[in-house]
């Protein structure tokens, strides 16, 4: 029998929503911070994904400049009815202190590979929206509603409205419909209509190490929910020794033939400590119904990594080259930049035919405009590679490979330029915010005009080089460690960490001259 092999989108995949329309299966992810906005992946067995399309690219949808690090889009929940897609998704503007500001949007399109409308303002109630289609043709909108008075439980419980198509907005009373269980932190709705019994999943237990789903019916959309009798369905909690830790915020599809999925998000930490550099990624269960309520199939509530797979043919999908050479018109689906895409005036591929240029911007600890453009870790050992042409006048400018978690952990292998050097090789790197200039001498790069760049992971490991002509290469600098690059350990004095490691290539100019960068290829080759 076919398996399928957890998790099913590698590297940061968190809060899958997952619809199926005839024959295709589609997930839509949160991406946070990075642009475009949310992560639509295509299968047609369950097994083999592929990357098709980030809905969220123009700044008319998604304008990020200036949001905190883990702030954007969160869950975003995709469905389907009567020939248009759906996909409501918030953007979290603030998160700290008491408060947290939320406004949350809709788009719609016929065609979830082409272009989406441009957003219709929900409300800002809280996070975690999510768009049911009854079957007497109403639309409701439940979302987690967040309540910041002091001695409340902040995660107050799950609101619905109903959606006017007509009018464009919610419209009617609102009522909150399910305060959670005593597992806590009830977010992450998805409501479904089974039987004559509507069913309300969420996330509980918080996005750690404790999370969960639970599950809970009514005969009325609006309650009261008896909670699922061996609550929760599913949770990795207090078991250190499954491969999937983490394992919550989910959703369900049934398949062609009435069999049943649930994709969740996990992770993988690094063997013995609690240090998820890949993020939290997305794997699938197979459900089954008994006595009105779902069960995994394999019985007990914990996530396993091999899967039955359901009876349908296998769709192996084309995989992605691991090098870009930069020949075509447009970036690579695998790329992304930060808050807001980057225009003419900061990316070019149509300047230098065959290279990619960027021309420097702010800061890596900028949260407004930077020159950067990256792809996800999606191993735990990798290996990426880039070739750089650039001529600094300045210590202020700089250019080259980035392992990047947010604006306060990242390392950075860099040409730059300074009085007793000339043009040089050297390695800044923050860690929390603190920084450090690892390699205790630069290399003089001087009359050299390419120059090729390389990172290895190795789980904890990270490992710089540089070459001159691509084929002998030298370390640069000591072992780093990779760890770091994670969401627990971006997770510190009240901040949080929600997304995953990336690797990139960038170039600022601190002089604000935009001093421009030729980057010829990136190649990135992943193993386990």
């Amino acid at each position: 029998m076919a398996e399928i092999i957890n998790p099913i989108l590698r590297g940061f995949n968190p809060d899958p929503s997952i619809i199926r329309v005839g024959d295709d299966y589609f997930i839509a992810t949160s991406t946070f911070e990075w642009f475009p906005g949310v992560q639509i992946h295509h299968s047609r067995d369950l097994i083999n994904w592929r990357l098709v399309n980030r809905p969220l690219k123009r700044l008319s949808q998604l304008n990020m400049k200036g949001n905190l690090d883990s702030g954007g889009i969160w869950a975003p929940c995709l469905t389907y009815h009567e020939g248009i897609f759906y996909l409501v998704y918030t953007d979290v503007k603030h998160s700290g202190g008491i408060w947290k500001d939320t406004p949350n949007y809709l788009v719609m399109t016929d065609d979830i590979y082409g272009d989406w409308s441009d957003p219709i303002y929900l409300n800002s109630s809280g996070f975690d929206p999510s768009l049911f289609h009854d079957e007497d043709g109403r639309k409701w909108l439940v979302n987690l509603v967040y309540d910041h008075r002091k001695g409340k439980n902040t995660f107050g419980g799950i609101l619905l409205q109903e959606y006017s198509p007509e009018e464009k907005r919610l419209v009617g009373p609102i009522k909150n419909i399910f305060r959670g269980t005593e597992l806590g932190f009830t977010e992450g709705p998805h409501l479904y209509k089974k039987d004559g019994y509507y069913y309300l999943l969420t996330a509980e237990g918080g996005t750690w190490y404790d999370h969960a789903v639970t599950i809970a019916r009514s005969r009325n959309i609006d309650g009261p929910y008896e909670v699922h009798p061996d609550n929760p369905l599913l949770t990795s909690k207090g078991d250190p020794s499954l491969a999937l830790q983490r394992a919550g915020h989910a959703d369900l599809v049934e398949t062609q033939d009435g069999e049943w999925y649930m994709v969740h998000l996990c992770s993988r930490p690094l063997a013995g400590r609690q240090r998820s550099i890949l993020g939290r990624e997305t794997a699938i269960q197979k459900i089954e119904w008994r006595e009105g309520w779902p069960y995994l199939v394999e019985g007990g509530n914990k996530p396993a990594v091999k899967v039955p797979a359901p009876a349908l043919p296998e769709q192996k999908w084309e995989e992605r080259p691991a090098r870009d050479d930069f020949d075509g018109e447009d970036l690579a689906l695998d790329f992304q930049t930060l808050r807001i895409p980057l225009g003419e005036d900061l990316l070019s591929l149509k300047e230098r035919p065959g290279y990619l240029r960027l021309k420097g911007a702010e800061t890596l600890s900028s949260k407004h405009r930077q020159s950067l453009v990256a792809r996800r870790q999606e191993h735990h050992c990798y290996t990426a590679t880039t070739c750089l042409e650039f001529e600094p006048e300045s210590f202020q400018q700089m250019a080259g490979l980035v392992a990047y978690y947010n604006t306060e952990i990242w390392y950075y292998l860099k040409v730059s330029w300074n009085e007793d050097k000339g043009k040089s090789l050297g390695i800044l790197s923050c860690n929390r915010n603190d920084f450090d200039e690892p390699l205790a001498e630069e290399i003089s790069l001087e009359g050299r005009e390419r120059i090729y760049l390389r990172v290895k992971v190795d789980y904890e490991n990270l490992q710089f080089y540089y070459s001159t002509d691509g084929e002998e290469w030298k370390k640069v600098g000591p072992v780093l460690d990779a760890s770091i690059l994670s969401d627990e350990y971006a997770t510190y004095d009240k901040k949080f960490g929600f997304t995953g490691a990336f690797v990139g290539i960038c170039c600022q100019d601190l002089t604000g001259r935009r001093k421009a960068a030729d980057f010829d290829f990136f190649e990135y080759i992943g193993r386990e």
